[in-house]
C-alpha cells in the first residue's frame, strides 16, 4: 500500500512537471516567412550555433531573464539543462569570443511586443498568451 501511494505521488508530480513544461511555445512575427521550426533548429538558434533564419535574416532570439520560471522550463525542455549549466555554456562562448547569449527580456508581454514588431525576432511564451500578433513556429508537444 505504501509503495502504491508513493507511485501515485510520483506519477502525479511527473504529470504536473510535464504539463508545466509542455505549455511553452516558440513564436515569430507572422511576416517573418517562418512557418515552422524543428526542435534542432530552435536549439541551434538559442544555443548560438546558427545566427540566421531560413529567410536569410539575422535571427534575434529573445530570452527571459532568470527571474522568470519560463526560462528554466524552456531550457529543461529544449536541451535538458538547468540555468546554471546554460549560464556556464554562455560564459565559455563569450570568453572565447564565439558568441553572445540571446537578448534578455523581462516578461512575456515584452517578448510579444518585440516579436510582433520585428520580423527577425523569435521568442518563447506560454501557449495561453498566444494571440494574432504572432505565429507559433515550434510546439514541443508535437
Amino acid at each position: 500500500m505504501k509503495a502504491l501511494c508513493h507511485l501515485i505521488l510520483c506519477l502525479g508530480f511527473w504529470g504536473c512537471c510535464h504539463a508545466a513544461q509542455a505549455d511553452l511555445v516558440v513564436i515569430a512575427n507572422p511576416q517573418s516567412g517562418i512557418e515552422k521550426l524543428s526542435k534542432d533548429e530552435v536549439i541551434n538558434l538559442y544555443m548560438g550555433r546558427n545566427r540566421k533564419l531560413a529567410s536569410g535574416m539575422n535571427a534575434m532570439p529573445l530570452d527571459m531573464t532568470a527571474a522568470n520560471t519560463e526560462k528554466a522550463k524552456f531550457y529543461a525542455l529544449l536541451v535538458n539543462k538547468n540555468l546554471p549549466e546554460i549560464n556556464s555554456y554562455w560564459a565559455r562562448l563569450m570568453f572565447s569570443g564565439q558568441g553572445s547569449p540571446p537578448m534578455q527580456v523581462e516578461s512575456a508581454d515584452e517578448v510579444m511586443d518585440i516579436v510582433s514588431s520585428n520580423k527577425a525576432a523569435i521568442g518563447y511564451i506560454e501557449r495561453k498568451k498566444l494571440d494574432k500578433r504572432v505565429r507559433m513556429i515550434y510546439d514541443p508537444t508535437q
